[in-house]
């Protein structure tokens, strides 16, 4: 084989897997075209978020549905209010709990949504009412701690 020759072939093979490569991308970042549904916004109230953070994973049954948007501190309810997209392909019943979870004991927080059994689901920019804050690991210490305390210090009867 001549050098000109194997210098076609090299190319032929490095331009193919320039083009593998590039449909393994778009594969895999889901830019198919055909499973693409617009995102929609909903909005939760919290007392407390705890370590949420932005871009937060949003899943519920343990798939990942959004993204956490924004997290801003409402005035006037004196709660934390956080905005969250849903991927379109995902719908939920107006009656959906959201809740602050953690990723086994000590990782990171993320909003898990559990839907209920309505068959009427959420509009974009609805608000999901039914909301349970995130676990602070220092206040379920603090209160063993001080229960068990103050059940030492209680006489026995």
């Amino acid at each position: 084989m001549s050098r000109t020759t194997l210098d076609l072939w090299v190319g032929v093979f490095v331009a193919m897997g320039i083009a593998a490569l590039l449909f393994l991308a778009l594969k895999v970042g889901s830019i198919s075209g055909s499973e693409i549904q617009s995102p929609y916004t909903l909005r939760a109230n919290f007392d407390n978020i705890g370590g949420l953070k932005l871009r937060a994973p949003v899943k519920s049954s343990g798939v990942v549905v959004g993204r956490v948007e924004q997290i801003r501190y409402d005035n006037e309810r004196f709660q934390a209010e956080v905005v969250f997209t849903v991927d379109g392909r995902y719908k939920f019943p107006t009656d959906t709990f959201a809740n602050i979870l953690t990723s086994g004991l000590l990782g990171e927080q993320y909003l898990g949504l559990d839907p209920g059994g309505e068959e009427k689901t959420l509009a974009p920019g609805e608000v999901i009412k039914k909301t349970q804050s995130a676990v602070v690991l220092e206040k379920l210490i603090s209160q063993f701690m001080f229960g068990k305390a103050e059940g030492d210090s209680a006489p026995a009867k």
